[in-house]
């Protein structure tokens, strides 16, 4: 593949992977309303790959103590760090029973229209607003108890439909819950880490047969742009939520989506 289109592939994942704006959406939209050629499965893995050392350096000291949890919830120990560790697995288990049923049922490429991301991107991005204004600023990470790590999981189950967005839909639910800004979108980066890693893996056995030394090349390639801009992206929303609400995305998801829908049903 021509590196600008790596590039371009990259630089869109790093950057939309946990803005709430959807990566997914915006991965499919680019083949469809571009006219490039469809990245393939092996690409697709190879970014979240980079979006996913991202994340992990950027919260590693979170990290450090999840893992530091896991360790003690085998030694049967309970505390900060276990509880943390144990609500990250909680929140995980209903995107990968979602994402299997879809799979098995209905198969992902039925979500994956024009039609769908534009009303997903539009609605989604007006219940965030919603939650943003509503949502109380009183809890922390500390606050997280495994019973709304649950719910968040529910919540994030939901960004499987594209457009949706997974870091948008589970900072909705956590600013619903009362936590504050940054607090939530720390929550629903951290809850990026074991999806992505799950859903990475899951896709990497079923592509990794296929790959070959260009392919891999590119994958290298990509990996590492969409890790600099995906932890770009990160140091740039954490750093605004200091001073400045989610309003902005949610106006870039309203006209965004606006325009997909306009496009589609004038298509049709």
């Amino acid at each position: 593949m021509a590196l600008w289109h790596l590039f371009i592939l990259a630089v869109l994942q790093g950057v939309t992977e946990f803005l709430p704006i959807s990566s997914s959406g915006h991965l499919i939209l680019l083949p469809s309303l571009t006219g490039m050629a469809d990245q393939g499965a092996f690409l697709d893995v190879a970014v979240h790959v980079g979006t996913l050392g991202a994340v992990v350096l950027y919260f590693r000291d979170d990290v450090a103590q999840a893992l530091r949890g896991t360790l003690g919830l085998f030694q049967r120990r309970w505390g900060p760090q276990e509880r943390l560790a144990a609500g990250l697995a909680i929140a995980t288990v209903p995107v990968i029973i979602a994402g299997l049923l879809i799979k098995l049922t209905i198969g992902t490429d039925v979500l994956r229209s024009v039609t769908v991301i534009g009303w997903t991107t539009l609605g989604f991005g007006l219940l965030l607003l919603w939650a943003d204004q509503r949502g109380r600023e009183e809890k922390d990470l500390r606050d997280w108890r495994l019973s709304q790590a649950l719910k968040m999981g529910l919540w994030q189950a939901i960004a499987l439909i594209p457009g949706t967005s997974r870091s948008g839909i589970t900072i909705t639910g956590a600013r619903a819950m009362g936590y504050g800004r940054e607090e939530a979108a720390r929550i629903a980066m951290l809850m990026s880490i074991p999806t992505i890693l799950a859903s990475g893996t899951l896709l990497g056995l079923e592509v990794a047969r296929d790959a070959n030394a260009d392919l891999a090349r590119d994958g290298a390639i990509a990996a590492v742009l969409s890790f600099g801009a995906a932890l770009g992206a990160l140091h740039l929303m954490m750093r605004l939520l200091r001073s400045v609400s989610f309003t902005p995305y949610v106006i870039y998801r309203v006209i965004l989506g606006s325009g997909l829908l306009i496009w589609a049903y004038a298509g049709m």
